[in-house]
C-alpha cells in the first residue's frame, strides 16, 4: 500500500543514492520530463544499475508515441523494476499496448509474466480525459491511477492551473475528479499529482489531508522534503480508528440492522464500509 511515490532524476547519481534513504513507500527513477534529450542514454544505465540493488523503484518512461520508450524499457527490463509510470495515457490502447511490451520483455529475460505493474498518468492530454473510463478490465498489471496538471495545462495554453490562493481551477479540478472516479471503477488506487511548491510544507500538508479525505490513497513527491508530510497524510489518526472500530462493533452485535444510532448520529451500512476500509488501511501500513 503506497501512500508516497517520489521522483527521483534517473540521470542523477547524488539523487539516487541518496533517495534509498528518504523514506518514500515507491520510488519513480524519471526518464522522462527530468531528463534531457542527451543525457536519456546515461540515465538508463544508472536506472538499470540502481534497480539491480533496489528492486521496488519503479521507471517513468517516455510516452509511447515516442522512440525513447521503447529504448527505455528495452533498458531497463533486465533489472526487473517493480512497475512502469506511462505519461501521456491516453487509454486502453496505450495500456494495452504497454501491457503487451512488458510480456516479450518479461520472457526475453526470464521474468515472471505479469510481475511488472502499470501507473498511467491518465489525465496529460486533451484526448486522455475522455479515455478514462476505458482503464478498468484491460490488464490485471494496472496497479493504480494518477494525474498531472502541468502537462494538460500546456496542451490547452493556459496560462495557469491554479488560482491565487493555490486551488485549482475548473479544467483541473475537473481532471482531478475524473481520475479520482475512474480509479475507483478499476477497482485500483487512486493517486494524488505532485504538490509542486515543495518550500511550503504547511500546504502541502492541507492538500494532503484533502486528497486522503477526497479518496485517493497517496500522492506523488517532487522533492525529499516531501515525503514525511505525505505519509502521515494518508496514515488514519487514532480518532478515526476509535470511530471506525466502534462502528464495527456495533454492527457485528446487530447484523441484520440497516441502519444504527451511535453518539446521536445515524449510521448506516455506507459508514460500515467506511469504517472496514479504514481499518484494512491500517492493517497495511502496519505490514509496511
Amino acid at each position: 500500500m503506497n501512500r508516497s511515490y517520489l521522483f527521483v532524476p534517473a540521470d542523477s547519481e547524488r539523487k539516487l543514492k541518496k533517495s534509498a534513504d528518504v523514506g518514500a513507500d515507491a520510488l519513480i527513477l524519471d526518464l522522462e520530463d527530468s531528463v534531457a534529450a542527451d543525457a536519456r542514454a546515461g540515465a538508463r544505465e544508472l536506472c538499470r544499475e540502481f534497480l539491480a540493488s533496489r528492486k521496488q523503484a519503479w521507471v517513468r518512461i517516455n510516452p509511447l508515441s515516442s522512440d525513447d520508450a521503447t529504448k527505455d524499457l528495452e533498458a531497463i527490463m533486465p533489472a526487473a523494476p517493480a512497475g512502469i509510470v506511462l505519461p501521456k495515457a491516453e487509454g486502453a490502447r496505450d495500456l494495452g499496448r504497454l501491457a503487451d511490451l512488458l510480456d516479450g520483455l518479461e520472457q526475453a529475460h526470464g521474468l515472471e509474466r505479469g510481475t511488472t505493474a502499470i501507473l498511467p498518468i491518465c489525465t496529460e492530454t486533451p484526448r486522455a480525459i475522455f479515455a478514462l473510463r476505458e482503464y478498468a478490465g484491460v490488464t490485471a498489471r494496472l496497479a493504480a491511477m494518477t494525474w498531472g496538471a502541468e502537462d494538460l495545462s500546456a496542451a490547452l495554453g493556459a496560462a495557469a492551473n491554479r488560482d491565487e490562493h493555490g486551488a485549482w481551477l475548473p479544467p483541473y479540478e475537473l481532471a482531478r475528479s475524473l481520475c479520482l472516479f475512474a480509479a475507483h471503477a478499476a477497482e485500483v488506487p487512486a493517486i494524488d499529482t505532485v504538490f509542486t511548491d515543495f518550500g511550503d510544507e504547511a500546504g502541502l500538508a492541507t492538500y494532503a489531508a484533502a486528497a486522503r479525505r477526497d479518496g485517493f490513497s497517496g500522492m506523488l513527491a517532487i522533492h525529499p522534503a516531501q515525503v514525511d508530510v505525505i505519509n502521515r497524510a494518508f496514515v488514519p489518526t487514532a480518532a478515526e480508528l476509535e470511530r471506525a472500530r466502534r462502528i464495527v462493533e456495533l454492527f457485528a452485535q446487530h447484523p441484520d440492522a440497516g441502519a444504527l444510532g451511535m453518539d446521536g448520529e445515524m449510521i448506516d451500512r455506507p459508514h460500515l464500509v467506511q469504517a472496514q476500509r479504514i481499518l484494512q488501511l491500517a492493517r497495511r501500513l502496519a505490514a509496511l
